[in-house]
Formats: C-alpha cells, sequence, structure tokens
C-alpha cells in the first residue's frame, strides 16, 4: 500500500512539474517565445527594424509562421531581402503573420489564410503535412500567450504588383471606350 502512495506521489509530482512548464510557455508572449527559442534572431530582428516588436508583444491574438534563421540568413546572403528597406520588409513581415490563433487542427481544415499584409496564404494538406504559403509547417501549435507559433521551412514572399497588372484593366476600359465613341461618331 506504501508502495502505490508513493508511486501516486511522483506521479502527481510530475503532472505539476509539466503542468507548470506548460503554464510557462503560454504566458510568453510570441515575442518572448521566439526569442527563448534561439532558432528566430533573424526573424525578431527583422521585426524589429520594421517596428513590428511591440505589435507582435500586444494582446493578439496572433498566427505567426516563423521562418528560422537559417531560412533569412540565405536571402539576406543572396541580398533578397533588403534589411534598410523598412516598407518591403514590413510587407514580407506581416506577410507572415494572420489574425486570430489558428492551430494546426484548423489549419488543415482551410483552403487559405488572410494575413496582416492583406493577401492570403494557400493552404495544402498533402501526405507529406501542410504547406502555408508554399512553405512546410515543420513545428506547430506552439501556444503564447498572445497566439500560436508555427516554424516553416521558409521566408513567406507576398506576391509581387506588376505595374502592367494593375494598368491593364484600365487600358481595357479606355480602349473599350474608344471603340463605342469611334463607332458613334462613324454612324
Amino acid at each position: 500500500m506504501a508502495k502505490r502512495a508513493f508511486i501516486a506521489l511522483i506521479f502527481v509530482s510530475m503532472l505539476s512539474i509539466g503542468m507548470s512548464a506548460a503554464e510557462d510557455e503560454t504566458t510568453k508572449t510570441i515575442v518572448d517565445t521566439a526569442a527563448a527559442d534561439g532558432n528566430f534572431s533573424t526573424l525578431l530582428a527583422a521585426m524589429d527594424v520594421a517596428g513590428l516588436t511591440d505589435d507582435l508583444n500586444g494582446e493578439g491574438p496572433f498566427t505567426v509562421f516563423a521562418p528560422t534563421n537559417e531560412d533569412f540568413d540565405d536571402l539576406l546572403a543572396n541580398e533578397e531581402i533588403d534589411m534598410n528597406d523598412i516598407d518591403a520588409l514590413t510587407k514580407i513581415l506581416t506577410y507572415h503573420v494572420a489574425p486570430g490563433a489558428l492551430v494546426e487542427a484548423e489549419i488543415v481544415n482551410m483552403t487559405s489564410i488572410e494575413t496582416l499584409e492583406g493577401e492570403k496564404l494557400t493552404v495544402e494538406v498533402t501526405d507529406e503535412g501542410v504547406m502555408v504559403g508554399g512553405a512546410n509547417l515543420t513545428e506547430t501549435d506552439i501556444l503564447c500567450s498572445n497566439g500560436v507559433i508555427h516554424v516553416v521551412d521558409a521566408v513567406l514572399m507576398p506576391p509581387v504588383e506588376t505595374e502592367g497588372s494593375a494598368e491593364e484593366p484600365v487600358e481595357e476600359t479606355t480602349s473599350e471606350a474608344e471603340a463605342d465613341t469611334t463607332d458613334d461618331g462613324a454612324a
């Protein structure tokens, strides 16, 4: 009987230690959690440069698709990201953040996720796992006090708007209007 009581005491102690660790994790903000991990220092530096740190330390909730240092550093080395271009950096970083706390169980039932940047990330579920915006989710459901972090294996780049794509509809409308004016004048 004493042996059972001793085993029960050990079990309860282990549960309370585990619950305390879980509570500690969920009391940290997204920024605090990412900083404690150590694999996101480039992301955090970029957020600081773009002035987004206070926002992601705020109430939220937010869902962050977080690329690791390695992913960011590759793009920085190839000059695909300029840490001095605040507007472009902000666009890229807000493309990694969605409003609300979306856990993996919710994401797998979605086809797209609206980002704070304004564009949508596509969601694809395959036999190999879940892809968001073309990047694989490598670690999911890191719960924080103000949202959730999902680790992705690439920096998500928002769609680039080209000059021609924005002007084409205007030109077509103008061409149709000019055609109507020409037809009216001939009649």
